[in-house]
């Protein structure tokens, strides 16, 4: 039976997708892993309820920076400099 270069190098393929979703898979466990002992040691600290508060305002903190920068409308253009001749004719008196 004659040897394929073609199917040589689809099974090299599918072992290399084999191994990138295996390593990712062992890299998710391992991340969360670590993430729960975290939430474990956090849980076990006297401070929790301070801590949890400080985190929340944190966050409130975060989300109306996010807001404020991309919900704000900035002020015409227009707008502005018309803002800004009035005030100079205000100012030279005329």
């Amino acid at each position: 039976m004659p040897h394929r270069a073609g199917s040589d190098q689809r099974a090299g393929l599918d072992q290399r997708a084999l191994l990138l979703v295996a390593g990712a898979a062992d890299l998710a466990v391992s991340t969360l892993g670590a993430a729960l002992g975290t939430v474990r040691g956090l849980l076990r600290r006297s401070d929790a309820a301070e801590l949890a508060a400080d985190a929340e305002h944190d966050l409130v903190a975060r989300g109306r920076l996010v807001l404020d920068r991309y919900a704000a409308v900035p002020p015409a253009h227009l707008e502005v400099l018309a803002q800004r001749a009035r005030a100079r004719r205000g100012v030279d008196g005329g």
